[in-house]
């Protein structure tokens, strides 16, 4: 039996009944928050599907929102019944998960509570993670892998692909004092692509790897300038450089 007096348990269901009655009263004057019309009818078009999906947003925005605030009144009327259920078995006011008593004042601020304050389920977030995090190691750490000895496509390579296509930023901007290029401002734009030294850029072979030739390109001219290499090593380069 319930350890509520006759007249309290006689108020409290009182307040249960006056709640379902103001959600009723609601869903009935507001047709279902619009929700009996079709969208179609609602927005006057003839169709829902629009030329642009951005010119139905707005109404597909408060549709969906009408649909939480209805599925939010469902529950609530559900919630109602369980109550008046259990108050007429003599169970009302006992906490489902303890067995203990609820104490009157929680009961008259949340009527329809099954749980006492300390078994609240909503007390306890649950933890729930994107199931994306078990692909990274740490989870949000693998922006950057030039800090660890491993190799691998990072945040910091796919953002050199996008910026080799062009940003809104300008030399001006650049952190460094020596940009003169659109090109220099990229992250790390003096690195290496499909070479492991920089003079593998500017040595060929023919087919066969035979008849080794020098490309003498603006990699070569860099390699040598950076006094990387030594012209008294092509004589022809220091006749020009000369």
């Amino acid at each position: 039996m319930s350890h509520l007096p006759a007249e309290q348990l006689s108020k409290l269901r009182a307040a249960v009944i006056q709640q379902r009655e103001d959600i009723e009263h609601r869903l009935k004057n507001n047709a279902h928050y619009g929700l009996q019309d079709s969208m179609r009818d609602m927005t006057g078009d003839l169709t829902e599907i629009d030329n642009h999906p951005g010119d139905a947003a707005t109404e597909l925005y408060h549709r969906s929102m009408d649909i939480s605030l209805l599925e939010r009144d469902e529950h609530e009327l559900d919630d109602i019944a369980a109550a008046l259920a259990a108050m007429d078995k003599g169970t009302y006011g006992i906490c489902a998960v303890c067995g203990e008593a609820i104490p009157l004042e929680r009961l008259n601020a949340v009527p329809l509570t099954r749980f006492c304050k300390e078994h609240n389920p909503r007390q306890s977030s649950p933890f729930t993670r994107p199931a994306e995090e078990e692909f990274l190691s740490p989870p949000f750490g693998r922006t950057s892998l030039d800090e660890h000895e491993q190799n691998g496509f990072d945040g910091e390579d796919a953002w050199q692909i996008v910026e080799s296509w062009g940003s809104s930023n300008s030399p001006a901007m650049a952190e460094g004092n020596d940009i003169s290029s659109y090109n220099d401002m990229e992250i790390e734009a003096d690195e290496t692509e499909g070479f492991v030294e920089p003079w593998e850029n500017f040595i060929a072979t023919d087919i066969a790897g035979n008849h080794t030739m020098v490309i003498k390109g603006s990699s070569y001219r860099h390699y040598m300038d950076s006094e990387e290499g030594s012209y008294l090593l092509d004589p022809q380069a220091k006749k020009e450089r000369e």
